[in-house]
């Protein structure tokens, strides 16, 4: 079973749905013993880092998370992924979980073309750098559907695909052991997020 965590922030009914139409068993829950059982772990977000943090902290399921990474694949999304990292400077400094070295920044900093829109919104071909179980049934340069204005930086090293949207390399696929994360939407990214979340359930 595949468990999506609800902490009151993310797009949980298309992610779910996208899970069921491949024939998953999938569970929206907050509950830490559901989460324990679970076979695999995703965890969603849309909206500000700071608020998720906060609600996240708020369920008290931080540290099931912690010890739940160490046993079994756990996959982070946009905003999910993005709690992932040590911290965030979306509107101001914000620790985050510490799964995977790096930070977020605001991706308007970094784009010299100033005319480009952010939030970054649309389909970005995916350049894979790294081989990983999640891509098995994907090929490099599948286009993704993003949605964001922060992305994540000093992580080469867990860094397994990127896009890029005019001089940034947007980081868009990371891995550290057990804990996967994309800043696109798979759920929205049609047969190639399928395909994504259908190598992530059988990891």
């Amino acid at each position: 079973m595949v468990a999506i965590v609800d902490y009151g922030v993310g797009n949980l009914f298309s992610l779910s749905c996208s899970l069921k139409a491949l024939g998953l068993e999938a569970e929206v829950t907050g509950d830490p013993a559901k989460l324990m059982a679970a076979e695999r772990i995703i965890l969603p977000g849309v909206g500000a880092f700071a608020d998720a943090r906060q609600k996240l902290d708020a369920t008290g399921l931080v540290p099931v998370l912690r010890e739940a990474a160490k046993q079994k694949p756990l996959l982070g999304i946009c905003l999910g992924m993005q709690l992932l990292f040590d911290k965030s400077f979306e509107y101001g400094e914000h620790t985050g979980l510490g799964f995977i070295p790096g930070q977020v920044v605001d991706l308007r900093n970094d784009l010299t073309d100033k005319r480009l829109k952010v939030p970054h919104m649309g389909w970005n071909s995916l350049q894979i750098c790294k081989e990983d179980p999640i891509f098995r049934y994907i090929e490099n340069e599948a286009y993704v559907y993003y949605v964001h204005s922060y992305y994540a930086q000093n992580c080469t090293e867990n860094t397994l695909a990127s896009s890029q949207y005019g001089n940034v390399n947007v980081t868009g696929v990371v891995r550290c052991g057990n804990v996967w994360g994309t800043q696109f939407h798979p759920e929205k990214s049609g047969d190639t997020g399928l395909c994504i979340l259908k190598a992530f359930a059988e990891l």
